[in-house]
């Protein structure tokens, strides 16, 4: 089966016209007190995307419950609260709910939301977490279908969007080899996470495609500004020379910048920092700020929506569906432009 065509959805057409999703979707669907001007300015804007009420959501079949159960192994939400408001974001035009349930890793709580959710006839499930490693499927032969968000399934057929991780390190590094840093080391998480293995083998073979290596191998420890504290003392004990530190999170980051200011080198002067996650929690408190690569969590979630409301009609798109990152450049990989100084007039001739 084809790739989906992408169809334009309630956010788009919110954008377009300037408005709220929840504004679009009560003009397109002739609720709310609304000005009239301000349904027209929608409606025009529908009619210019060819916009189908969320690609499918118009035409569900009767009988549905135009509700969705997400369930999450992520208890602090740090990547499961993004990924449900662009789910929120792509079910507001077909005017459906979602139902959050926290797993919390726990396989037989998890099991009973899935049976609670299937007692409450919701038309679909999506299913999320905090690690990107494929996990084995919430069940088998469900009667609805399931959509597997930032994670993914261990069934290559059943239906994972994900992020593209390896796509986000090579264009670290191609970023950081564009402001001309050649002497590169790479700090990450634990070596059995997933994401810690994907982000330090495209590192390695992106540098390896420009006939270049890291200064050192990489370093495999906690997601933790403690581990990036403690790597970054390791580099600079070892002797090593390097110009430029790719860590595999944020928070790693932030413990780096922090061991680099104390030990006297200058960011991004002496060494260029670029994190990973683009949490803003992180990069907001960095000094500079943190270069990182975003995720796109919530268009991830979107597009999560968006495959299971197509799933519900009849077209599912079974497969793992890489999502692209995006790198956000700041302060931390490049350096201020400073206003040269006039020279002092020469003596008069």
């Amino acid at each position: 089966m084809g790739r989906l065509e992408r169809h334009a959805t309630i956010t788009d057409v919110a954008a377009l016209a300037g408005v709220s999703v929840g504004t679009a979707s009560k003009a397109l669907n002739g609720r709310g007190s609304l000005r009239e001007e301000t349904r027209r300015r929608v409606r025009e804007a529908a009619r210019q995307l060819n916009f189908e009420a969320n690609a499918g959501a118009r035409n569900l079949h009767s009988g549905r419950t135009y509700t969705v159960g997400m369930i999450t192994t992520d208890t602090i939400g740090r990547f499961s609260i993004p990924v449900l408001m662009g789910a929120e974001d792509a079910l507001g035009a077909g005017e459906m709910s979602i139902f959050l349930c926290d797993g919390r890793g726990d396989p037989i709580r998890e099991q009973y939301y899935v049976k609670t959710l299937l007692s409450r006839r919701v038309d679909g499930i999506i299913v999320t977490g905090r690690r990107t490693e494929a996990r084995a499927p919430i069940g088998v032969g469900l009667p609805v279908p399931v959509v597997y968000a930032f994670i993914s399934s261990a069934d290559p057929d059943d239906c994972s969007v994900v992020p593209d991780e390896a796509g986000g390190a090579r264009k670290a590094i191609d970023h950081l080899l564009a402001i001309g840093r050649g002497r590169i080391a790479h700090i990450t998480g634990p070596d059995h996470h997933n994401s810690a293995r994907v982000r330090a083998a495209a590192t390695t073979r992106r540098l390896a495609e420009e006939g270049r290596s890291l200064v050192a191998p990489p370093l495999f420890g906690g997601w933790s500004e403690a581990w990036g504290g403690q790597a970054a003392g390791i580099l600079l004990g070892s002797g090593t020379e390097f110009d430029a530190v790719f860590c595999g999170s944020d928070q790693i980051a932030r413990g780096v910048g922090d061991a680099l200011r104390a030990a006297g080198r200058r960011i991004p002067d002496d060494v260029a920092l670029v994190g990973f996650d683009n949490w803003d929690v992180m990069i907001e408190g960095a000094k500079p700020p943190l270069t990182s690569v975003d995720m796109n969590l919530q268009g991830l979630g979107r597009s999560a929506a968006e495959r299971l409301l197509a799933a519900i009609n009849g077209s599912p798109s079974p497969g793992v569906h890489a999502l692209p990152c995006h790198l956000v450049v700041r302060e931390s990989t490049t350096v201020p432009l400073r206003t040269p100084q006039a020279s002092p007039p020469g003596p008069a001739g």
